[in-house]
């Protein structure tokens, strides 16, 4: 095995301010309360990037009357203006791709191959898609005269954050909708140059507003009595107590939550692509994907032949430096999550799970885990039934395609899962019986803005992207 050389991204392509303020009705100002500022930082190094506001109830309220104030206007302007603003907006994405893939890694952690290569061309890409739907509504199939909701409250999490935040709001805009949008506390910075985008393409002040915070200033935002749709990517515990605190509102609400996703390989499948679609389900984004392939059920008369080239390719998996072009597996994103996953790693060894992970050298500085697998997993450990958000991988097995499917099934969440088999036939009778919003097939984790995404059961409900996407935006 040949040693790749070092090849880092510079930093220095994207300018980090010490400090940001809040963007409300198209400026950055300060919160109306002094003192609320937190600090975020790189996961790998530990440093601190910058300081950036908190925002409380006023500073909510000022937001949510500026995109009060727009809504008006925005929702007037034919459909064909507001895709111009849209296609800007994608164009400028993608003319600043570079600094903002390297912001993102810098803030998440996340390898800077992934941002470059996933995240910000998809991000993109949604708000080309976008763009195209804005003067087509009469003809999506909701009605002949289909109106915005007027105010959207949107709270993103830290796993994907310029992603998510291009799908919320490229459709939100599309349907003539303006946001209030809340980005994760440890990943503000990419929303925060966002609001730099919406400038540079003119977006009229007011459409889209940015507040950042933690848990409490998206609490008074999804509460917040002037927003007309609230829309939440999160943990499940978060998603519960959002739809109780509206619940018995106007308010209109949409939920991509957790998930626990079954990878079925079955004995006909070709061993080394799945292997390639295993190790991207479950590590790729160092396991920070809600519809991660984080079970893997193995046909057992081939679980030795599939384990072992599983375990050959994970030891080739560069673990380090996230702006590192070689890197496979950044940092994990935060402290708090670090211990979440080594808390339910602990347990499932505990538990009597057998624990391996390829020789790997972690960097003494940031928040680091090695890639894992556990074998002779068990439906009643906990690590097949919780989500870890990590690295970390569970292995059970199967004999017939009616047990894969009932074990699939076997869980609280319904979000995602994925098939490997040479038979069409196969992958056909499987995937009709799955109880999860996207079925891969002889693939995993492929995105396009052109096809929904969502869950059922405490995955959430709603769907995101596609023509599906729409609905969830307009009266």
């Amino acid at each position: 095995m040949f040693e790749y050389a070092p090849a880092p991204e510079s930093r220095s392509v994207v300018d980090i301010a010490p400090s940001y303020g809040l963007f409300i009705d198209g400026e950055f100002v300060p919160p109306a309360s002094s003192g609320g500022v937190f600090k975020t930082v790189n996961p790998a190094t530990e440093e601190v990037l910058a300081e950036v506001s908190t925002a409380g109830p006023e500073d909510v309220d000022r937001a949510v009357a500026a995109a009060r104030r727009a809504a008006g206007t925005w929702s007037a302007l034919p459909g064909a203006e507001r895709a111009k603003f849209l296609f800007r907006i994608a164009r400028i994405i993608q003319e600043r791709s570079r600094e903002l893939a390297v912001l993102e890694s810098l803030d998440n952690g996340k390898p800077i191959r992934e941002s470059r290569d996933v995240d910000l061309p998809l991000a993109a890409a949604h708000f080309f898609y976008y763009a195209g739907w804005a003067d087509k509504l009469r003809h999506a199939g909701f009605g002949d005269d289909p109106r915005p909701l007027g105010v959207a409250a949107q709270v993103i999490p830290w796993n994907f954050p310029m992603l998510m935040l291009a799908w919320k709001i490229a459709p939100a805009l599309a349907t003539g909708n303006t946001v209030v949008l809340k980005p994760a506390e440890t990943t503000p910075l990419s929303a925060l140059f966002f609001a730099d985008v919406c400038r540079q393409a003119d977006l009229p002040a007011g459409v889209v507003n940015i507040v950042t915070g933690a848990g409490e200033t998206g609490r008074t935002l999804v509460e917040h009595p002037g927003v007309d749709k609230v829309a939440f990517t999160g943990s499940t515990e978060v998603g519960r107590q959002i739809a109780r605190s509206i619940a018995g509102t106007r308010k209109r609400l949409t939920l991509e939550l957790g998930g626990k996703a079954a990878n079925i390989v079955f004995d006909d499948a070709p061993i080394d692509q799945a292997v390639e679609g295993i190790v991207n389900g479950i590590f790729f984004n160092q396991g920070h994907v809600c519809c991660a392939g984080s079970r893997l059920l193995i046909q057992e008369s081939v679980y030795d032949e599939v384990i072992e080239a599983l375990k050959r390719r994970m030891a080739t998996l560069r673990v380090g430096d996230p702006l590192d072009k070689n890197t496979d597996i950044g940092a994990i994103n935060s402290a708090e999550q670090l211990e979440r996953i080594r808390t339910l790693s602990d347990i499932g060894a505990e538990e009597g799970a057998e624990r391996w992970s390829p020789p790997c050298e972690l960097p003494a500085q940031g928040f680091w885990f090695a890639p894992t697998i556990f074998t002779g997993v068990t439906q009643a450990h906990r690590i097949a039934r919780e989500e870890i958000f990590g690295p970390v991988l569970s292995v059970l097995t199967f004999r017939t395609p009616a047990e894969a499917i009932e074990k699939a099934n076997n869980t609280p969440y319904g979000l995602s899962a994925g098939i490997w088999t040479e038979k069409g036939s196969q992958i056909l009778a499987v995937a009709d019986k799955l109880r999860a919003g996207v079925v891969w097939a002889n693939t995993f984790n492929k995105f396009d803005p052109t096809s929904p995404f969502g869950g059922y059961k405490e995955s959430g409900y709603g769907r995101e992207g596609g023509r599906h996407g729409l609905e969830a935006y307009l009266a």
